[in-house]
């Protein structure tokens, strides 16, 4: 047999992962196991459904948990575009794994100086999209008090702690890990190490077990800042941060991982209900190619966006009603027409929930930006 094909993970364009197994042997991640599941005080749809298949290092913030320890939570944002059902994913994540103890605390960057380096956005335009950004995250159920949030280009720790890294990280590492890029794109990496290891520096308690939720194609960064963990644990105390993984998803046309960089394929979160219901209509789905072949061979479920990234990953929560939808589709009792219109009830009601909540949190989320106290 030949050698397996290497993955090429781009943590700043579009990863396609089909072999989750060969992704995790490659890069030394752990499959998420019943037994950890088990331990877990609350299960997430995204755990309970597959979708967060994996992590390094989570029996850490189990045992944290288990002894009423304290631990961080850790994520950002790279302020480029409007919330969109990416963004929901990892967000649904943070907000999920600080909830499970009174002893976790959250930290949100902003990751401006990516998206100066990515983007070309400009720090004046990352803070405007920040705001809406934290309206998003706050309507989906973050509790202000229990976040440290702040944006990257004003984090002076974040950029000590860099510009220290720098020392002992060569260029022809970089390139091992990320491949060939501007010099800008590997720098914003270290800054980001800078984040992820933030919690643990002494003015917010020193070290502490730190989780990041990720999706699969932000595994360079975790790897480079696990091994800058253990570099510098003498100076610092760190301990190597855990992370958990979830699958990376397609865009409405079925055709990638939904992002910014296409937004024809992406629903917005503060998107207008008729441009949203017009995309719902139009997502790819597993139907055959007329209604008759349909009745007679029934539908592809495990092929449509409506059922496997919408439904199953944010929409719908309850197990029953998802297994209704399944078997409606693979016995071709539901033509797709139909299932489709069903499934935009639940997702434009659910978007005008959103959007009115979300419309509430402007005052909030600037002063949690600004660093400002909470009335």
């Amino acid at each position: 047999m030949g050698e397996e094909e290497v993955f090429v993970i781009d943590p700043w364009g579009v990863s396609q992962v089909k072999d989750y197994d060969r992704l995790m042997r490659q890069f030394g991640i752990e499959p998420l196991s019943e037994e950890l599941i088990k331990k877990l005080p609350s299960k997430h749809r995204l755990i309970k459904r597959g979708i967060i298949f994996g992590h390094r290092d989570l029996s850490l913030i189990l045992k944290a948990i288990e002894n009423g320890d304290e631990y961080a939570v850790m994520t950002g944002i790279k302020p480029s575009g409007e919330f969109h059902l990416g963004t929901k994913l990892t967000s649904e994540e943070f907000i999920y794994f600080i909830s499970l103890s009174s002893s976790a605390k959250g930290f949100f960057a902003v990751a401006d100086l990516e998206a100066y380096a990515d983007n070309k956005i400009h720090l004046e335009e990352s803070y405007r999209i920040a705001i809406s950004n934290l309206m998003d995250m706050l309507a989906l159920g973050l509790d202000p008090r229990r976040v440290y949030v702040y944006r990257q280009s004003v984090e002076m720790p974040v950029m000590q702690l860099a510009f220290i890294f720098s020392r002992s990280v060569t260029y022809n590492t970089l390139e091992a890990i990320y491949g060939s890029r501007p010099f800008g794109l590997y720098l914003s990496a270290l800054v980001q190490a800078g984040d992820i290891l933030n919690p643990q520096l002494p003015h917010h308690g020193g070290p502490k077990p730190t989780l990041v939720p990720v999706g699969a194609d932000q595994d360079p960064h975790i790897r480079l800042t696990r091994d800058l963990a253990s570099r510098y644990v003498e100076d610092f105390g760190f301990i190597p941060p855990a992370a958990t993984y979830h699958r990376l998803l397609r865009d409405l046309t079925g055709q990638e991982k939904m992002s910014k960089r296409n937004p024809m394929g992406i629903l917005y979160l503060n998107e207008p209900l008729d441009s949203a219901r017009t995309k719902v209509m139009n997502a790819f789905t597993g139907g055959r190619a007329t209604a008759e072949e349909q009745r007679k061979l029934g539908g592809e479920p495990e092929k449509c966006v409506i059922f496997v990234e919408l439904l199953s990953v944010h929409f719908q929560d309850d197990d029953n009603k998802l297994e209704e939808v399944y078997w409606d589709c693979k016995t071709g009792r539901v033509l797709c027409g139909e299932c489709k219109a069903k499934a935009w009830e639940i997702i434009g009601s659910w978007l005008k929930n959103h959007q009115e909540k979300r419309s509430k949190m402007r005052d909030l989320a600037e002063k949690l930006l600004d660093n400002k106290t909470l009335g």
